[in-house]
């Protein structure tokens, strides 16, 4: 995955008392997100309207396809918390990993849950489905971040999703797929990490 360049002053609030990640410090910003076309997906989740009737065997998303997917996060609706995790990494983990420029013929591009069912995609795409998947489920913004990061194994750029539980934070990663505690990987140095509403940046 590219990088993207941080906008504006990221000096604003400390973030709340979540564990340090990777043990860098952070600094919380409210300003608007500005990451590619932005990562404000609420309203661009799975919609219907719009989608095309079709067969689950179809390649293109279509109203089946949504449907399997609703049957699938509803079933996970009893599950405990970490369950709940578990399940959707290892779902969303299934699909093909494929890159920006082959998918869009750009550099870096952050795809809707739908473009990412359409075409497969990142991991920063892993990563959103699976931020939307657990938002249908009830969980709340302010638990889960998309956090991009160098892998120092790889020297790669990367992204997952951190999910906080009773003050934990879990790694949902498409690179693995069980769900890692982010306090035992110590190969990843967090860059920058968003949700809807708000961006950190991390520092050592």
């Amino acid at each position: 995955m590219g990088l993207f360049v941080l906008p504006g002053d990221a000096a604003a609030a400390t973030t709340p008392a979540y564990p340090k990640l990777f043990g860098t410090k952070e600094k919380r910003s409210s300003a608007p997100v500005h990451f590619g076309k932005g990562f404000r997906l609420v309203e661009r989740y799975f919609k219907d309207s719009g989608l095309p009737e079709g067969s689950c065997d179809d390649t293109a998303f279509n109203v089946c396809h949504l449907a399997y997917w609703s049957g699938f996060v509803d079933k996970l609706a009893d599950a405990s918390p970490l369950e709940q995790l578990d399940s959707i990494n290892r779902y969303m983990n299934e699909a093909a990993y494929i890159t920006d420029p082959r998918n869009y013929n750009v550099a870096d591009y952050w795809a809707t849950p739908k473009q990412f069912f359409d075409l497969d995609g990142d991991c920063e795409d892993y990563a959103i489905a699976k931020f939307t998947s657990l938002r249908a489920l009830g969980w709340e913004n302010d638990h889960m971040r998309i956090v991009v990061l160098q892998d120092l194994n790889l020297k790669i750029a990367h992204a997952v999703l951190v999910v906080y539980v009773d003050g934990k934070a879990w790694i949902l990663d498409n690179q693995v797929d069980q769900i890692v505690a982010a306090n035992t990987i110590r190969h990843y140095r967090p860059l920058f990490s968003l949700n809807e509403e708000s961006w950190w940046i991390h520092r050592r």
